[in-house]
């Protein structure tokens, strides 16, 4: 019997990237980030809106997000078949919750606020396996932190978090968005080597 243990690179590495996949990945990213740029500015801009609002405003967000990370592992052929399986599962799952936020706003505010805290706990946990090892990865390691913190909170009081959910989440997906948008500019770039 063998005690050879494998494991599974889910790391994203430029390196083993044509130049259009990582064109592809730094859009894909890029994309996500100015979504959530734009919803956080409106779910801050209009606080009076409805949780209802609030719901689709997430869902669509969790729609796009989803489908863009289906095609990242679907399309990002350099990429380890780990990468390839966490981008298409977290795309898959960001999808059903954003049909679930769209289809029963009002129905379902706790379990709303459950999925995003697990949503973003994904989120944040495939950032941090997939970072690159690149001048990018301190800024997917501060996403998933900041996205399985977020989460965490959430998940903690999700019947009281709701209306503070609105601040947070408006909150989070501005600072979400920024952090990916550092990250799509600075993905692909090499690592500065140091030799002492």
């Amino acid at each position: 019997m063998s005690n050879i243990v494998t494991g599974f690179d889910f790391r994203i590495d430029p390196a083993n990237l044509s130049k259009s996949e990582i064109t592809g990945v730094r859009i894909a990213i890029a994309v996500s980030a100015v979504l959530a740029i734009v919803l956080g500015i409106l779910i801050l801009v209009w606080p009076q809106s409805t949780i209802a609002l609030v719901a689709l405003l997430f869902g669509l967000y969790f729609l796009v997000s989803g489908a863009v990370r289906v095609g990242r592992g679907i399309f990002t052929n350099g990429a380890s078949g780990g990468s390839r399986v966490v981008n298409i599962l977290l795309g898959v799952l960001l999808l059903v919750a954003g049909i679930i936020a769209i289809r029963n706003p009002l129905d379902s505010l706790v379990v709303l606020a459950l999925v995003i805290g697990i949503s973003w706990i994904i989120e944040g946990v495939a950032a941090l396996v997939e970072t690159a090892p690149d001048s990018s990865k301190w800024f997917g390691t501060i996403l998933g932190v900041v996205s399985v913190v977020a989460g965490i909170v959430v998940l903690m009081s999700p019947l009281e978090s709701i209306a503070v959910l609105v601040v947070v989440g408006g909150a989070f997906l501005i600072a979400s968005g920024v952090i990916q948008l550092m990250q799509a500019f600075t993905f692909g770039r090499a690592t500065k080597n140091v030799t002492a």
